[in-house]
């Protein structure tokens, strides 16, 4: 199985995929072909924390074992890291090759993992709204991804949106993460509940939006979750998902 990252620049998408590496994990442990948590830091963040900006299309090959009632799920990935910049047309036009590279590897991916910012009208009233774009602009953007997988990514089984930096986000996110929580013998929502509360809650802006994409190929499922690196059970959730789904 090949599991694609995709984003804006500066939506967390290298982070959250180094932290999902973390040996600190609940259901899900992720062990790193010729690297391990600490060397894949020092690859991908600065010395102050932050991550290096990816500049150019990067493979990395990780074994995701996820913890079911019915035993472990492993599920080998191939993380496929690209600049953010990668879907404005600017420089598409500019790297034609790699665009088309990239295309083709995205053509043949059976999971999906769309990486989204918070928008402004939702962020916490302390948040720098500059670092941020509008809820208009972001649902522009949305509309961009939409068409791609709609017509970019014909053997996708699975596509994962994440609203990351969830921590950001102005809500009681301990309330959030148990309500969202998952517990191998009896968590509160299913699925496709946690999925209808996540898109109520903070997609409302892009549902038509995502009905289209579910509706436009059978056997195409789209999932929304939240995210963020600081808390575990939210970050788990997408793979726990895909483990039960995409094998």
């Amino acid at each position: 199985m090949r599991v694609v990252y995709i984003g804006d620049r500066a939506v967390g998408k290298t982070h959250l995929a180094l932290e999902l590496a973390n040996p600190q994990g609940h259901y899900v442990r992720v062990s790193l072909v010729n690297q391990n948590y600490q060397s894949l830091q020092a690859n991908l963040l600065n010395l102050d924390g932050t991550t290096k900006p990816t500049q150019t299309i990067e493979r990395r090959s990780l074994n995701v074992e996820v913890s079911l009632p019915i035993g472990i799920s492993k599920i080998p990935v191939d993380w496929i890291d690209s600049p953010g910049e990668l879907f404005r047309r600017s420089w598409q036009s500019g790297n034609i090759n790699e665009w088309e590279d990239f295309k083709e590897i995205v053509s043949k991916s059976e999971g999906i993992f769309l990486i989204l910012p918070p928008y402004r009208e939702i962020l916490q009233p302390h948040i720098d709204l500059e670092n941020y774009i509008t809820q208009q602009q972001w649902c522009n953007r949305f509309n961009r991804w939409a068409n791609f997988f709609i017509y970019d990514c014909p053997q996708a089984r699975q596509i994962v949106i994440c609203l990351n930096k969830a921590d950001l986000v102005d809500c009681e996110i301990e309330q959030e993460i148990s309500k969202l929580n998952y517990l191998p013998h009896g968590s509160s929502l299913n699925w496709l509940q946690r999925h209808n509360y996540v898109i109520n809650s903070y997609f409302q802006p892009v549902k038509s939006e995502l009905e289209q994409i579910n509706k436009s190929r059978y056997g195409l499922s789209v999932r929304c979750f939240i995210t963020s690196i600081y808390h575990r059970s939210l970050l788990e959730l997408p793979w726990i998902y895909l483990a039960n789904y995409l094998v």
